[in-house]
């Protein structure tokens, strides 16, 4: 089996996405910083190659590892303060540095995470763009697929994420959580299932073109107040004692928001990919998490 890189480890979905490579039989190679807090991935810490490149260039890995793929989720959303250089610093001179150890090493394949956002709407998607430019501009020597994930959700999330702060708001037993009208419209899919889709552009990367992008969702989107209502109702029937109440359009849609998302799933399904995992199993897995 080829031997992986995986960037983003200690993240939301990398940390899924560790699981099942490991689990699958991959030999894995990891980059880290000394610093990372490693609670999502502690219990398969020891069963990688690991890399503090705090401590030591990226490069090192290339050069004491065969890379065969390079998988990137590594990236900096830009909330909390983030500056301008610290959102490039991450989403675009880092993936630069990996891009530039995947030419001079040949490495055969790099499975970039993108985003489904307009490229303008904020700092995170204009620097995730920017990144896709210099991958495209360098796909004949080395293999890109690049994924545009939409709204993805599960366990283990971060609590600055939509999905995960609501539920948080409910758990804390908020009596009210202010919303926008709702209306909006997303794709929601489920991080298992996300997971699936880099497992299979891995199995069939070599079918693809030199530089192939493939949207990743259910293909089904709904309202934001659909979504979010259902997920009350099922968590209010696991807590009984839940009041809480949902203010829709308490507060202002963001400057740019996009009132509908349309995913193109078509060719995920034609390396045998599709999605598993119900909206309604979905809500299940992350209130009982």
């Amino acid at each position: 089996m080829p031997r992986v890189l995986l960037t983003g480890v200690t993240g939301f979905l990398g940390s899924h996405l560790l699981d099942a490579l490991i689990n699958r039989g991959y030999d894995v190679v990891i980059l880290k910083r000394s610093t990372s807090n490693i609670y999502r991935i502690q219990h398969v810490i020891d069963s990688v190659t690991s890399y503090d490149i705090d401590l030591k260039s990226l490069e090192v890995a290339f050069k004491e590892q065969k890379i065969d793929v390079v998988i990137h989720t590594a990236g900096q959303y830009g909330r909390n303060g983030c500056s301008i250089a610290e959102i490039i610093e991450s989403n675009v001179v880092f993936g630069a540095s990996l891009l530039d150890a995947c030419l001079k090493y040949s490495v055969g394949t790099f499975i970039n995470t993108d985003t489904m956002l307009q490229p303008y709407l904020n700092n995170y998607s204009l620097s995730k763009k920017h990144f896709v430019d210099w991958l495209r501009q360098h796909s004949d020597r080395v293999r890109i697929v690049n994924l545009k994930i939409e709204h993805m959700y599960g366990t283990k999330d971060d609590d600055s994420k939509f999905v995960a702060w609501f539920l948080s708001q409910l758990r804390e037993g908020v009596s009210e959580i202010e919303l926008t009208s709702g209306k909006q419209k997303r794709d929601f899919i489920y991080v298992s299932d996300v997971v699936s889709a880099f497992l299979a552009v891995l199995d069939k990367n070599e079918t693809l073109s030199k530089f192939s992008e493939l949207e990743v969702g259910t293909g089904q989107a709904i309202s934001v107040r659909e979504f979010v209502e259902r997920l009350l109702c099922f968590y209010q029937k696991y807590d009984s004692k839940s009041q809480t109440k949902l203010l829709f359009g308490a507060i202002p849609y963001r400057k740019g928001e996009a009132m509908s998302v349309s995913v193109d799933i078509t060719d995920l399904k034609k390396i045998g990919w599709q999605p598993m995992v119900s909206l309604d199993d979905g809500l299940s897995r992350i209130i009982r998490e």
